[in-house]
């Protein structure tokens, strides 16, 4: 037996190690290393040859990126090392003192290595999943979906919030805020339908044109101003001089019948890019349509993890590291392929900077970064409801308002208590699987990627980027 070291370095509370020597039912306790706040580390007694193994941190199983690791037989991606005879583990370790960096090397063809660096930029090796394997995944999740309908995201019980289109825009951003709602069904009494939404963008939209020498509305005029006059706002402002659209936000109500399927929803929100599609039923009298339910992604990524979390071995994919499939927005790697642009700001940015962006970059989220790059905070757009809490978005200059003022007073309207779900991050090497089930959790509407140990952000998975990867 070669007493054999491991080492996390990348902190936690709790650290167990687990492996095919311990037959994944064993966990070791790892200890934290003297001096250090973040590494821990164990010395397990092993058999020449390759062992299989993984860290499970704070109730999380973990890969360390910057070991070997392989895919098993299952599907599940494991580090893995090679522990060599005794009379040659004496020069390992010395060369690990030496240099306490250096990475373990297999010479077998099929084990994938750490990842280089290259002039101080970490680039993650791309996993070639064969498109077959991706056909048959997306094939699986789409008869998964097409299975059941919208009934299924109804619940027993509760409330469905709509408002009524001749409501002073003030009063329905107070309701918006008072209930946490980010869009809102609304009614038209008059013509007894269902004729749009009102968001947060719209709110925004608002704000931006105060901040612009008030050309549309003033605050006093938020008292009377309705909610029909500005959507009718918005679609003066979007015409061309020869009186043409160019673009009609007044577009038709996107809605979904409750005997729709669940696979049919999702596209319609993933293809439309919008956060929630009500589900309507039309009464054949042809009186008012009932409103059941306001359709989401996490109700149906929820539906999805529940028919896999007893068995996510029976789609070998979801058991793929995300940092390999190419999932979301990332930062632009050295000798990568162009990818999704990603936006990140300083908390000292002006509150206009960050509204200019979730419009005109159609994003649901900033990062807030330090001057390292490392993550502070998130700024969202549906934080901009907090603003209606006593209209402190009377006394709010956009221009002049930092970020960091803004999200603390995002904090002080919402409360501590859901400040933790705020700014929500995951690894590269965390699973597919574990990515969906963090995000079924309707607080959680996109996580941040970042680099271990460091939190230098790498990326931005939203629920949309999921979707995308499994129907289109």
């Amino acid at each position: 037996m070669v007493p054999t070291r491991f080492a996390w370095p990348y902190g936690g509370h709790q650290v167990f190690l687990s492996g095919s020597f311990t037959r994944w039912t064993d966990h070791y306790l790892m200890t934290p290393v003297e001096g250090s706040s973040t590494v821990f580390q164990a010395i397990y007694n092993l058999e020449p040859g390759y062992h299989q193994y993984k860290f499970l941190v704070d109730g999380v199983w973990r890969l360390d990126e910057q070991q070997p690791y392989v895919t098993d037989e299952h599907g599940i991606v494991n580090n893995i090392i090679l522990v060599k005879e005794p009379e040659l583990v004496s020069s390992v370790l010395r060369l690990e003192a030496c240099n306490s960096d250096s990475s373990m090397e297999l010479d077998n063809g099929f084990f994938r290595h750490p990842a280089s660096v290259s002039g101080g930029t970490h680039r993650n090796p791309v996993l070639q999943i064969p498109d077959g394997e991706i056909r048959a995944f997306r094939r699986h999740i789409t008869l998964l979906l097409s299975r059941y309908t919208a009934y299924e995201l109804l619940p027993e019980s509760g409330k469905v919030i709509a408002l009524d289109i001749k409501l002073p825009v003030k009063q329905a951003f107070h309701i918006m805020y008072e209930q946490g709602l980010v869009s809102v069904p609304i009614r038209d009494d008059l013509n007894g339908q269902f004729c749009g939404m009102l968001s947060a963008s719209d709110f925004i939209l608002i704000l931006m044109e105060l901040h612009n020498n008030g050309s549309m509305l003033t605050d006093e005029e938020l008292e009377t101003h309705t909610v029909f006059a500005w959507k009718e706002g918005k679609y003066q402002l979007n015409r061309e001089p020869d009186g043409s659209v160019e673009q009609l936000p007044g577009r038709p109500l996107i809605q979904a019948d409750p005997h729709e399927s669940l696979k049919d929803v999702a596209l319609k929100i993933v293809h439309n890019k919008i956060s929630t599609v009500p589900i309507i039923h039309k009464l054949e009298d042809g009186s008012m349509p009932q409103l059941l339910h306001l359709a989401c992604l996490p109700g149906i990524l929820k539906h999805i993890c529940r028919h896999f979390r007893h068995s996510p071995g029976t789609l070998p994919l979801l058991q793929q590291p995300v940092g390999r499939l190419c999932l979301g927005s990332s930062m632009q790697k050295v000798g990568a392929p162009t990818s999704s642009r990603l936006t990140m700001l300083r908390p000292n940015d002006p509150l206009s900077s960050a509204l200019t962006l979730l419009i005109e970059d159609q994003v649901s989220s900033i990062p807030i970064v330090d001057d390292n790059g490392s993550l502070l905070d998130v700024y969202s757009r549906s934080d901009i409801t907090s603003l209606a809490k006593d209209s402190a978005y009377a006394h709010v200059r956009l221009d002049q308002t930092s970020i960091h003022q803004a999200l603390q007073l995002f904090y002080e309207a919402t409360g501590a208590v859901n400040a933790y779900k705020h700014c929500t991050t995951c690894l590269n090497s965390d699973s597919l699987h574990e990515i969906m089930e963090r995000l079924s959790d309707p607080a959680v509407r996109r996580l941040i990627v970042v680099e271990a140990g460091s939190k230098r952000v790498e990326g931005i998975i939203s629920l949309r980027d999921v979707f995308n990867f499994l129907l289109c």
